[in-house]
């Protein structure tokens, strides 16, 4: 089965153009974690994480610290608001190299790259490169297991 049956084809990408606090707008309107960064031709250029936009706010210790489970609270942090410089800033200056599969790749090579590069969802993009979906770990994982069935029926009824 290819990804391009499984994948979800309604789906919200960010302009090249945008900023911190247009994506987080769009993160917000649409609950989404995963915003696919086209430019104007809607060729994929990088992907923006809920992650990325979050890491922005977080106290820069939460990434020297390996076990939480002696912080109750993080108090007045959890109030943090970006500053208004940080929400004017570019997406392109936090996000990721474009990680995405064609829409003709199999199951299981998506999920190589979702595992491999720690992503709960991965575009998908025609041969030209232009973003025509994106896919999850459930989606992936609801096709595997659709084959399962298919095939224990096709091995009953030989």
């Amino acid at each position: 089965m290819q990804i391009g049956q499984s994948m979800k084809k309604d789906i919200v990408t960010a302009p090249v153009t945008a900023t911190v606090a247009d994506a987080a707008n769009l993160f917000r309107a649409h609950h989404i974690g995963i915003l696919p960064v086209v430019d104007d031709a809607g060729y994929l250029v990088g992907i923006l994480t809920l992650h990325n936009l979050l890491h922005i706010i977080l106290p820069a210790f939460v990434d020297l610290i390996d076990d939480f489970d002696y912080v109750g609270d993080f108090g007045a942090m959890e109030e943090r608001e970006p500053a208004q410089e940080e929400l004017d800033q570019p997406i392109v200056d936090v996000m990721e190299a474009p990680t995405s599969v064609q829409e003709d790749s199999g199951l299981v090579r998506a999920f190589a790259f979702i595992h491999k590069d720690h992503l709960l969802d991965l575009p998908v993009v025609n041969r030209d490169g232009k973003v025509v979906g994106l896919v999850s770990r459930v989606d992936i994982g609801r096709a595997l297991l659709a084959t399962w069935w298919q095939g224990a029926s096709d091995n009953q009824s030989h």
